[in-house]
């Protein structure tokens, strides 16, 4: 039995209890909105070395996800496993494992077995990356597709993003209304290009049943791509990125009725006077499903400076109600993080996470604040 379905049981796991007392908050919320689909606890049994773990959802404290992982130019475990320590040490709730280059699969198992935070994926990377090397990614298989998502939840993995919203339909009405910057998700654009060259629906759309009885064999929780997500200003909450979020509504649903948690992803690059609508569109149509975005980047001239761009956007955000904030560092846009970069992501998006939770009165937040303001008025 999934968590999801314990909860609608009325059953109370450890899981549960240890998040309620983390957070400061009745069981029994917790167990409601668990069943509801509005809160989810990402965790798979097979992670043995999971010891923090994080609620994400309505009415708990907004939560920070680190990106790390290799890439073709840089291969080093050693790096990535401190980056994992520093995120961790410096406060992520979550950590994804976005690697593309060297041995995926040792990557990620050594990042699981170290990780005492949860651990995501994006397993089309890898099931692209290692097809581009022997056939090419349009001939890729939708079975090989499955059988790495279901290799990645084995090895342990907490969520995963699948990027399940880009249809046909979605690509056509992209074309029409035209962009100018195009398809900027990775995950996206890989399968894109495999839907315009094969001329067939996305396999994760197509049979999403399959991945449905993954996730419930795992209870690995879906955190639903945004593979339509807008790479700048201008493209920001076009008739792509919302009929990709509309789709997603509809599988959300889908997923919980099989007792699969959710989680929906979101932009991106975002104007200020974007973001209310963007949640509160998301919140609406998917069932208030927990939130993630990344940042979102409130304007597209920061590199260098994206990570305070997207805290901007983050604090903002989390107090209209998202309830995850993907970090960014100052090397977003510009190449791989580095040891530094990702302390002063983590740092700077945990920040904008408690401004947000402030704002929307998150139980125990204003505590910390309220002791600065005594210490500094003993001068302490």
């Amino acid at each position: 039995m999934t968590l999801l379905n314990k909860a609608r049981s009325g059953k109370m796991t450890k899981e549960m209890k240890t998040i309620a007392e983390k957070e400061g908050i009745k069981v029994q919320y917790l167990i409601e909105n668990i069943a509801k689909g509005s809160i989810v606890i990402p965790y798979n049994k097979r992670h043995k070395n999971l010891k923090l773990l994080s609620g994400i959802g309505k009415g708990l404290r907004t939560k920070i996800n680190a990106n790390i992982g290799t890439s073709s130019e840089h291969k080093s475990i050693k790096d990535e496993i401190e980056k994992l320590d520093v995120a961790v040490k410096a406060g992520s709730d979550t950590i994804m494992d976005l690697s593309t280059g060297g041995d995926i699969d040792k990557i990620r198992r050594i990042i699981i077995d170290r990780s005492p935070v949860p651990v995501g994926t994006v397993p089309i990377y890898q099931a692209a990356i290692e097809c581009a090397k022997v056939k090419g990614i349009v001939n890729m298989s939708k079975d090989y597709i499955f059988d790495v998502i279901e290799k990645q939840a084995e090895d342990g993995v907490d969520f995963m993003t699948i990027h399940c919203g880009v249809t046909r339909e979605a690509i056509r009405r992209l074309k029409n209304q035209g962009r100018i910057l195009d398809i900027v998700s990775r995950g996206g654009a890989l399968l894109v290009e495999w839907m315009l060259y094969n001329q067939k629906e996305n396999p994760l759309f197509e049979y999403y049943g399959r991945l449905l009885e993954i996730a419930k064999k795992y209870d690995i929780t879906l955190s639903l791509g945004d593979g339509l997500r807008p790479g700048c200003l201008a493209d920001a909450t076009d008739r792509g990125q919302i009929q990709e979020l509309v789709t997603l509504g509809e599988l959300a649903k889908r997923a919980r009725a099989e007792g699969v948690q959710v989680i929906i992803e979101g932009p991106g690059h975002l104007p200020i006077d974007h973001i209310k609508a963007n949640v509160l569109l998301e919140k609406k149509i998917c069932d208030d499903a927990p939130f993630y975005v990344l940042g979102p980047l409130v304007t597209d001239i920061s590199p260098g400076y994206d990570h305070i761009a997207g805290a901007i956007g983050g604090a903002m955000a989390g107090y209209w109600g998202a309830d995850y904030l993907c970090y960014l560092t100052p090397s977003e846009h510009l190449r791989l993080p580095t040891i530094d970069d990702v302390r002063e992501g983590v740092i700077i998006t945990r920040i904008a996470a408690h401004a947000a939770d402030i704002a929307k009165g998150a139980e125990g937040a204003l505590k910390k604040d309220l002791e600065m303001a005594i210490a500094r008025k003993n001068l302490d």
